[in-house]
């Protein structure tokens, strides 16, 4: 029997850079992007057209370059070339399992990555390819978050799902320091920005709060989340 067809037509997939890290402290683990990988197969084969913005944070962060003295834009900069490099791992990990892929970059690396184009890209999601994002927006002082919402946008997804590493959606405090922590199903946008709870940087929350883009928050390291998602069943938390 075949699966169900997914609710989604097209979606952006925001990883963290430390979603690739896995249990290492540092740099990619190659069984972590393979599983990775392997999830966004699943979705596509549901026939789920799937962009992914991707961090650089198991790379470098910008508290590394603040204590080694570098300004912040540069620092930033810094930073988004360690997208790229998770951004090529995570392309090579989906062609191994023959899922045609495309590195766009928001800086110009013609030589490992297109540059990005909105109508190229849409192009691909059309045509079945995965398009990972990478570089954020191109600027410095804005965050993955904020290139996840805005790529979103740009490409007509109809929700963001933020990715977290075993943390299965937004709580009222840190899970994992306070056993009391309630887990929200559904949040609106408002209150999210007014409590503080850490969901994504103000300014991608005010992005998708302004042009009406759903966020989910859910666990990726749960083999079955995802597809339950794209399914159109309760998983993480909702905020719109």
């Amino acid at each position: 029997m075949s699966d169900p067809p997914a609710r989604y037509r097209r979606l952006l997939l925001k990883l963290s850079g430390e979603a690739l890290q896995g249990e290492a402290g540092y740099g990619i683990d190659n069984a972590t992007v393979n599983y990775v990988a392997s999830q966004i197969l699943r979705a596509r084969e549901l026939g789920v057209e799937l962009g992914v913005a991707v961090g650089g944070g198991n790379i470098w962060r910008g508290q590394q370059a603040a204590l080694a003295g570098i300004d912040r834009a540069t620092g930033d900069y810094m930073g988004m070339l360690a997208t790229v490099i998770n951004a090529l791992a995570l392309k090579g990990a989906l062609e191994r399992l023959h899922v045609e892929t495309r590195v766009q970059s928001a800086i110009t690396m013609a030589q490992v990555a297109e540059s990005y184009i909105r109508e190229t890209a849409i192009q691909h999601l059309e045509k079945g390819r995965v398009v990972i994002f990478a570089s954020g927006t191109g600027n410095p002082y804005f965050t993955v978050d904020t290139a996840g919402a805005l790529r979103a946008l740009e490409v007509g997804a109809e929700a963001l799902l933020m990715a977290k590493n075993r943390v299965d959606g937004v709580y009222t405090d840190d899970p994992l320091k306070n056993p009391e922590a309630r887990r929200y199903d559904r949040l609106t946008y408002i209150d999210a920005l007014a409590q503080g709870l850490g969901v994504m940087d103000s300014t991608a929350l005010s992005l998708c709060m302004d042009n009406h883009l759903p966020i989910v928050v859910f666990d990726l390291s749960l083999p079955q989340n995802l597809v339950q998602l794209l399914k159109g069943e309760q998983v993480g938390t909702l905020i719109s």
